[in-house]
């Protein structure tokens, strides 16, 4: 297949005019004599990627149910989001283990649908005071021997846990996370200065939803966001969902951290893609109106976002993020902080062909293809 007549992402440039050669499942140097797809007046973008989300189409990874992992793998894709590393909820271990069985049993199975890259464990080992829409009554220390038997059950698909760095041996767990290929997010957290930057310089990559479940950045406390500024290897997670953070702050942070860094998440529930109305969601109950979730009968806490990932690239744009800017923050970063850049991410030479078309005027989604199909 060639794509030709769009405009295409280049990660070192923004957009290019080229032609797009794929051959079986990857995008190759040389174009054949075969189909040719006419991308004028489109974005040719690398399929977006979601390191941190909950659910879709009234399903929740942490049900941890087949039929619910392939339903959300569906629906991703047809919004272009090729790649999910869905997100767990602070829960007993005994549902995170089973969690972390369906994940590794739904790779096995290769069901189609978006692929599903590995685990996200936002919780348990967070804090209370920031535990936000999780589930306090399951909150744990930072437990070294339980990640170990998490990612044993997950087949070794565990990418990214988030800790609150506060809590007792969290510079311990941070290390041994390392040793066994799990990233680390600093969030839901009410760590100053010290402490944080004590996680990131002993491996911790991420933060999870900069601002939200962590203190604010102070002149004479900066916190968590001042600590991971500081810390050239840490990409910090931004829900652009026009609910979570308000335009002025996306585009201030876009500028202090760089578009080199710069993650952006959905962290989207089960109610995405459904009515408004109440879910379950961590053995609690929500309340969703029009893009807005909260926990039932307290208006005042966000629990997540009801936006799919491109929903929120299209947000972004529409508060002044120069589109490729905001295609890197879904595509290139988020593959390179779990560790699967090196095949997806870009659409360089020998990547998976997985493409969206995107029309130049309003983002609208044209045409996906998945790993050289169009779907």
């Amino acid at each position: 297949m060639k794509i030709t007549g769009g405009q295409v992402f280049d990660l070192g440039q923004g957009f290019v005019s080229r032609d797009v050669c794929i051959d079986g499942n990857l995008i190759s140097r040389t174009c054949g004599d075969e189909e040719v797809l006419d991308a004028s007046g489109c974005y040719v973008i690398p399929g977006l990627i979601d390191v941190h989300f909950h659910g879709c189409v009234g399903e929740d990874f942490s049900d941890a149910t087949p039929e619910g992992l392939q339903k959300i793998a569906d629906f991703e894709l047809s919004q272009g989001v090729t790649y999910i590393c869905p997100t767990g909820m602070t829960l007993p271990e005994e549902q995170l283990t089973a969690i972390c069985k369906n994940t590794a049993a739904h790779r096995a199975s290769n069901s189609g649908g978006a692929e599903v890259v590995g685990a996200h464990l936002e919780g348990p080992f967070l804090c209370e005071a920031k535990k936000g829409a999780q589930n306090g009554a399951y909150l744990h220390d930072p437990d070294v021997p339980m990640l170990q038997r998490l990612q044993e059950a997950a087949g070794g698909c565990v990418k990214l846990v988030t800790v609150a760095p506060e809590q007792p041996g969290s510079v311990e767990f941070i290390q041994a996370a390392k040793k066994l290929g799990v990233h680390v997010s600093v969030g839901h957290t009410v760590a100053n200065y010290e402490t944080a930057k004590a996680a990131f310089e002993a491996g911790a990559d991420h933060a999870t939803h900069l601002y939200n479940a962590m203190p604010p950045l102070a002149h004479r406390d900066p916190g968590v966001i001042g600590a991971a500024y500081e810390v050239p290897s840490v990409k910090p997670e931004l829900i652009c969902d026009g609910i979570h953070i308000h335009p002025g702050v996306v585009r201030l942070t876009f500028d202090l951290f760089g578009k080199e860094r710069m993650i952006i998440i959905s962290d989207s529930l089960r109610a995405t893609g459904m009515p408004d109305g109440e879910y379950p969601f961590g053995g609690q109950m929500i309340e969703v109106h029009g893009n807005r979730a909260t926990i039932l009968g307290h208006p005042e806490t966000l629990a997540g976002s009801v936006t799919s990932l491109m929903g929120c690239l299209r947000q972004a744009v529409s508060f002044g993020i120069p589109v490729a800017d905001a295609v890197r923050a879904c595509t290139y970063n988020p593959a390179q902080s779990i560790g699967i850049d090196g095949r997806v991410g870009t659409l360089d030479v020998g990547k998976e062909a997985s493409i969206v078309l995107l029309d130049q005027e309003d983002l609208s989604i044209k045409k996906i293809i998945f790993k050289g199909q169009v779907v």
